[in-house]
C-alpha cells in the first residue's frame, strides 16, 4: 500500500506491506522506495515493512536546506513517533545504511542490516585531494575575474562535469546535500549500536568496499558479515535468491 505523509512541510511518500514488528528499509542514493522493493518483500514475510523515499528521491519532495546524515536521521525519528512506531528494526542500503546506523547508534532499534552500506570515509589518492583544491582554486579565480553569479554558473558547469553519474543527474539542491553527507565518516557511532546487526556485502562492491563492511564488523559489537562472490554494489539485486535465504533467517532469528 502506498501512503503519504507530511513531516516539517516536506511530503514522504512510502509503501508498507507484511504483518508483525515494524521494519523501516530505506535506500541507497539515486533510488527510490522502488529500488529495494525485493528487500521489501522478504523482509515483509515476518515484519511490517516501512520502505520509505528519502526527501528528494522518488516521490518525497526536496529538502528546502542543505540536509546531512543527522537530518536525514531525525526525519526518520520523526516519522516513527507520528506511526508510533516502537524499536523498529532497520535495513538501509548505502546511503540508506548512513542513516541507520546513526539511528541505532542512539535509538532503541530491534535488529539492523546494512546492505552495502555507506558510513566509512574513503581512503583518498593523492591524486584525489590534487583534484579537488584545484577546483577550490578554480572557484576563486572565477569568482575574481567573472563576478559573483557567473562563477556561481560557470562553476556549477564544472561540478557537472568533473562529478559522478549520481551528481551529474540530480538538482542543484541534492547536489549540495550529496557534497555534504559523502564523506561523513560514522566509525566513531558503530560502537554504540547495541542492536544484533547483519551486514549483507558484496564482494566485488566498489563503492562501498568489502573493506569497510569488516571494518564496520569489527568496530559493532554484535555484528556478523555475509558477503557474495561476484556481486557488486546492489547484492541483492546481484544474487537475489541467496540474499533473501540469508535476510529472512536473520529476521527469523
Amino acid at each position: 500500500m502506498e501512503k503519504d505523509l507530511t513531516l516539517d512541510g516536506i511530503n514522504i511518500h512510502y509503501s508498507v506491506e507484511g504483518s508483525g514488528a515494524p521494519l523501516i528499509l530505506m535506500h541507497g542514493w539515486g533510488c527510490d522506495h522502488s529500488t529495494v522493493a525485493s528487500v521489501a518483500r522478504t523482509a515483509s514475510q515476518t515484519h511490517t515493512v516501512y520502505n520509505i523515499d528519502f526527501p528528494g528521491f522518488g516521490k518525497s519532495t526536496e529538502p528546502t536546506e542543505v540536509w546531512g546524515v543527522e537530518r536525514y536521521t531525525k526525519l526518520i525519528e520523526d516519522f516513527c513517533k507520528a506511526l508510533n512506531i516502537e524499536k523498529p528494526s532497520l535495513a538501509g542500503h548505502s546511503f540508506g545504511g548512513r542513516v541507520a546506523i546513526v539511528f541505532a547508534s542512539r535509538n532503541p532499534v530491534d535488529k539492523l542490516i546494512l546492505i552495502d552500506a555507506a558510513g566509512v570515509k574513503p581512503k583518498r589518492s593523492m591524486k584525489y585531494y590534487f583534484k579537488v583544491y584545484s577546483f577550490k582554486l578554480s572557484k576563486l579565480i572565477y569568482k575574481l575575474l567573472l563576478g559573483a553569479e557567473k562563477a556561481k554558473e560557470r562553476i556549477e558547469k564544472e561540478r557537472s562535469r568533473r562529478g559522478s553519474s549520481d551528481y551529474r543527474n540530480a538538482s542543484p539542491q541534492m547536489r549540495a546535500i550529496m557534497s555534504k553527507v559523502v564523506n561523513e565518516d560514522l566509525c566513531h557511532l558503530m560502537p554504540k549500536i547495541s542492536a544484533p546487526t547483519l551486514l549483507i556485502w558484496g564482494e566485488n562492491d566498489t563503492a562501498t568496499p568489502l573493506s569497510d563492511a569488516k571494518k564496520m564488523e569489527r568496530l559493532i559489537p554484535d555484528a556478523g558479515l555475509v558477503s557474495f562472490p561476484g556481486c557488486g554494489h546492489y547484492s541483492f539485486l546481484d544474487n537475489p535468491g541467496q540474499f533473501a535465504a540469508v535476510l529472512n533467517s536473520f529476521l527469523k532469528s
